[in-house]
């Protein structure tokens, strides 16, 4: 049974509001009528950070479209320990499936993705990094623009990360270096509240064999991330801390801030076209949630930051992306580009579970979280003093690593990036995963491939918006994927074996894991057990300005367009080697720099585009004949339907027809 199953009967009596106020509506008819400056389509670990800079200027009015809902409400969504309970098969995920991996038997399984304020950072476990100096250099390199580089971006890190001290208050000397951080910023990280019974046997181990080394800061930047280390939260004061919860919230008071929840964009609108041949968007569509189609305008931007699924979605729904695959669904292709929706990359994960023996049977996590009673107690000590197992991540110490290439060309941006992960984790990890047997102990070293060679792609399944895409990472079908996480099951047989675990672990659970003994086997049980670490990046990838390739420029704007930016890890050319998080929080920073300097060249410099209105417009109804680029029809719409000479209306997708 999953841990949410125990979780029922004691948040039906804990649950309570931990909301702020803000601008926060879920009716179009509230939206402004004078329209907005910037249109943000999400609003997730990107969208809000964005969306906070660019209301700093009283004089531009934002919109953010999230199609989630908030946290209210929701007493486990703040609570470290249950990120794991989160998604999937909740309502605040979009609980997507992959199709069948060709590279892990062909199974299929879910993949979870947020769908809530705050998106993945609300729902996620919590790791905190910043991506490694060379994975942005990387960047820098690929696009050939500089100030993408890891020199340009450290200033980002004072911005956006506020370090606080763990909530028990212990001596952190040894366990973090100060220099590396940030002090002031918005999210907060801490190093663990809590010590738990198996960290002392992780360092004792380090102790007993050589090729596990300490590694006193694992946030990455100017320090390797390799050897093994404490894990860093975005958690203060035993409290989730989100974008939503830091970005939003300090922005929440302004009225020049609106966020608008549960809508589903079905695609941006071309507007106009440039003197120089761009196709100008200032137009999105979307569907309330009683499926009412709707039309909201931007005066400066479109912001694509729907996430790596999403984003590639709706520019495929748009007419932007591959033409091939366009014109098997029957839509309108406005910009052909066959990168859209390619190119994606992800990380993987495989639970190593051991058997912890009976002795130790009180000294894990597993016989609490099977106890609804104890549940209550913990929710409680969380709930009214910030205290007990709640307040903490649910692992501690954390590990990178590489492997011997003999001659493999290196997928990691440098040699001081890891290749994968290991994770230590008290309890059996089962979500996503294997089901939580009903008893026994168990300690989990979970794996992660960091560096992938795969790559996979997000197509469209049909025309209809409502429609999942179809999601095929491809995993570890390059052999240097399958190869590394061989080793990495490898290393932790290793680790399991040193003399500060022979009291501790009685065995391997399930026989997959059992028959691991060899090469071939070993192989065999990764394909079988192998999941996605969910962070996933790279499906509207950043190139050089002017390369034929990509699908955005170095200042995010999508190649062939005026008014169209993307903010999201879909334009991370390459995975990052650590967890995804911070890095897209310091993406954002600098996008939100970006967008800040185009208005002053734009005060300058007028971009010559015909906008159909700046009026937000609810299912518009027309008589006579419609213009160049309007809406001529779609699901829902009551409208005019003949287009002004030469134009016809062509079908976009079936809550959008258009003028071309």
């Amino acid at each position: 049974m999953h841990l949410s199953s125990f979780l029922a009967f004691a948040f039906f009596s804990l649950l309570c509001a931990i909301h702020a106020s803000g601008v926060i509506i879920s009716d179009p008819s509230a939206l402004s009528p004078n329209g907005y400056d910037y249109v943000i389509i999400g609003g997730g670990t990107a969208g809000f950070v964005v969306a906070n800079r660019l209301t700093e200027n009283s004089t531009m009015n934002i919109l953010v479209l999230e199609a989630g809902i908030g946290d209210e409400g929701v007493l486990q969504m703040p609570i470290p320990f249950m990120g794991p309970i989160l998604t999937p098969e909740t309502e605040f995920g979009w609980n997507y499936t992959v199709a069948p991996q060709i590279g892990l038997n062909n199974r299929t399984f879910l993949y979870p993705r947020g769908r809530v304020l705050g998106g993945c950072s609300s729902v996620n476990y919590l790791i905190h990094q910043f991506g490694t100096d060379e994975d942005w250099n990387r960047i820098a390199n690929l696009t050939s623009e500089p100030t993408w580089s890891w020199v340009n971006m450290k200033p980002y890190v004072q911005k956006y990360e506020n370090f606080v001290p763990p909530l028990d208050g212990h001596n952190t000397t040894g366990q973090f270096i100060p220099s590396l951080h940030g002090f002031s910023g918005m999210v907060d990280a801490s190093l663990p509240a809590l010590n738990v019974t198996i960290d002392s046997r992780v360092m004792a181990t380090l102790g007993q064999l050589p090729e596990f080394t300490y590694n006193e800061d694992m946030s990455g930047g100017d320090q390797s991330p390799l050897g093994i280390g404490f894990i860093q939260s975005s958690a203060g004061g035993g409290i989730r801390s989100s974008s939503y919860t830091s970005y939003y919230i300090t922005a929440a008071g302004r009225p020049n801030f609106t966020v608008l929840t549960s809508v589903i964009v079905t695609n941006i609108i071309q507007t106009g076209t440039t003197p120089a041949g761009l196709k100008s968007f200032r137009s999105v569509r979307f569907l309330t949630s009683s499926g009412i189609p709707v039309t909201i305008n931007a005066r400066r931007e479109i912001i694509l930051s729907a996430g790596s699924i999403g984003t590639p979605k709706i520019l495929q729904l748009s007419g932007i992306g591959n033409a091939a695959d366009l014109g098997k669904l029957n839509i309108p292709v406005l910009i052909n580009n066959t990168d859209v929706g390619n190119n994606l990359y992800d990380h993987t994960l495989l639970p190593n579970i051991f058997i912890v023996k009976d002795a130790n049977a009180n000294k894990t996590f597993d016989n609490l979280l099977r106890n609804p009673t104890q549940i209550g107690i913990q929710t409680s000590d969380w709930l009214t003093n910030k205290t007990g197992l709640f307040v903490n991540n649910i692992a501690n110490n954390f590990g990178f690593a590489r492997i011997a290439l003999n001659g493999s060309t290196d997928p990691a941006p440098g040699p001081k990036s890891p290749h994968y992960e290991m994770i230590f984790a008290n309890l059996f990890f089962e979500k996503p995963g294997p089901t939580r047997p009903t008893n026994g102990s168990y300690f989990t070293i979970g794996t992660m491939l960091t560096s992938p060679n795969s790559r996979g792609t997000i197509k469209l399944a049909s025309a209809n918006p409502l429609d999942d895409p179809i999601i095929d990472p491809r995993f570890l079908t390059d052999d240097f994927d399958i190869v590394a996480m061989r080793e990495s099951v490898k290393a932790v047989l290793r680790f399991a074996a040193a003399p500060a675990w022979s009291d501790w672990i009685a065995g391997r659970f399930g026989q997959a894991f059992q028959n691991a003994t060899d090469d071939k086997s070993i192989d065999a049980y990764v394909r079988n057990l192998t999941i996605s670490d969910m962070h996933p990046v790279g499906t509207a990838a950043m190139s050089k300005k002017g390369a034929l390739s990509g699908v955005v420029d170095p200042n995010l704007m999508v190649k062939g367009t005026d008014g169209l930016r993307i903010v999201d890890a879909s334009v991370f050319p390459r995975s990052p080697s650590l967890h995804s998080q911070g890095p897209v929080y310091l993406l954002a920073e600098r996008a939100a720099d970006i967008i800040k300097a185009a208005q002053v060249s734009s005060a300058t410099t007028t971009t010559a585009t015909s906008i159909t209105s700046t009026t937000t417009t609810l299912i518009p109804i027309a008589s006579g004949t419609v213009a160049h680029f309007g809406q001529c029809g779609g699901q829902g719409y009551t409208g005019a339907t003949t287009c002004v000479a030469p134009f016809t209306c062509t079908f976009s997708n079936p809550f959008f027809s258009q003028c071309l």
